[in-house]
């Protein structure tokens, strides 16, 4: 289980350890930048690390400036700030610590780089100066910070590049930002000034940018011997205090028009995809092969019978039920993005289990009758990045980005 902090008493203790580490940090650079003996480095080096591996296994908020954990990559997305790329490596099921590339980076163009790094120790194997980068680690041990932050920031001269799904003329950065905030769609955007150049005919547009919300499974699969389902507490983007019921069409198919194809576990599942995504007029679910078909054409719905497929609509204005939670899967896997795992005697502790860990989003449990006797009884929780992520963030004159304010309340 994990270890937190919490409190007070905690805080000042995580910060005396931060202090520690940064001391030792600056004592060993400068002895070995002197010339010492290799010995006296690598004593030193040996209590560094120990020094900084209890640190990381407590909850360990902190930023650590201009130091780098080069190597141990995962993978990189893109952050405004190192702030957010925390929050990245947070939700990402195997990040344990990061590094980002500051704005005022200058080396090469790799500004804006969030790097996710996971070691088999916990622990970065390297750590070194380097001006323009910022390090830290997951929060995934601070269970009072596990819930999507307010970010309130406006970055200015910074794009959020790609993801738009509707645009207007306005008079400020401020509107936008407003516009950004109550549009249900909207988790990020991006506003072109009045002095933007060259091209001036794109002057005070404001751009409204999506990302998913609605956790998107890797990989289903039928398997004897598996459970599978998603935590009842489930951390969705919510936008209106009504519930409403969407419509669904059974052994029907509304060919064509395709934009997406995404795995899902049920109808349902592929519904609340097509309610999240902006574009999405409607979907068919083909249960077989569990996948959804997320379609657009606002200008007609051509349906004919087909059996084992699902079809429907979103919901508009309204919180879609999610009672769609509620179900297990039965013969089912849900591959990837695993959390950790846990042994325990059955699906319905895995289900609990998974519903009240906040990090996590669903899960896999293997019965008596999995066919790897190695796998039986064991509790995989799972989750995806489901924070407003821009798929790529860049440097521009002129323009002005921030995200949505919905979690500032």
């Amino acid at each position: 289980m994990y270890k937190c902090c919490n409190g007070p008493l905690a805080s000042v203790q995580l910060q005396r350890r931060l202090l520690l580490l940064q001391l030792c940090f600056s004592v060993l650079i400068f002895l070995c930048g002197e010339n010492k003996e290799m010995g006296t480095c690598l004593i030193l080096l040996g209590l560094l690390s120990i020094c900084s591996l209890c640190f990381s296994q407590e909850c360990a908020q902190e930023l650590m400036e201009n130091v780098d954990f080069p190597g141990s990559d995962i993978t990189f997305l893109y952050s405004p700030d190192a702030r957010h790329c925390q929050q990245l490596c947070t939700e990402h099921p195997s990040c344990l610590f990061f590094t980002f590339v500051r704005q005022d980076w200058t080396r090469d163009n790799r500004n804006f780089y969030c790097f996710l790094k996971s070691t088999p120790s916990q622990e970065p194997n390297v750590r070194r100066p380097l001006q323009g980068v910022t390090s830290g680690f997951s929060l995934k041990n601070c269970t009072s910070e596990l819930e999507q932050p307010c970010q309130s920031q406006l970055y200015q001269n910074v794009d959020f590049l790609g993801a738009d799904y509707k645009f207007f003329f306005t008079s400020s950065d401020e509107e936008c930002h407003r516009v950004c905030t109550q549009d249900p769609h909207c988790r990020f955007f991006t506003f072109v000034n009045g002095v933007f150049t060259p091209e001036t005919i794109i002057r005070y547009k404001c751009h409204l940018k999506h990302s998913w919300s609605v956790p998107r499974t890797p990989v289903i699969k039928r398997e004897v011997g598996a459970v599978s389902g998603f935590s009842h507490e489930l951390q969705m983007t919510q936008y209106f205090g009504t519930v409403c019921q969407g419509k669904l069409l059974l052994n029907t198919d509304i060919p064509g028009h395709d934009i997406d194809k995404l795995p899902a576990a049920s109808a349902e599942h592929c519904q609340a995809l097509c309610t999240d995504k902006p574009s999405c007029t409607y979907f068919s679910y083909t249960s077989g092969d569990f996948q959804c078909y997320l379609k657009e054409n606002p200008s007609g719905m051509g349906t004919r019978a087909k059996v084992g497929v699902t079809s429907g609509i979103p919901v508009h204005l309204c919180q879609m039920n999610d009672s769609w939670l509620q179900v297990s899967h039965q013969g089912v896997s849900f591959q990837g993005s695993d959390l950790r795992f846990e042994s325990m005697d059955d699906p319905d502790t895995c289900q609990r289990t998974c519903t009240i860990d906040p990090l996590c989003q669903f899960y896999t449990y293997f019965n008596e009758s999995y066919s790897n006797p190695d796998l039986r009884h064991r509790c995989y929780l799972k989750r995806v990045i489901t924070a407003p992520a821009p798929p790529k963030v860049n440097k521009l004159n002129n323009v002005a980005s921030g995200f949505s304010l919905k979690n500032c309340v």
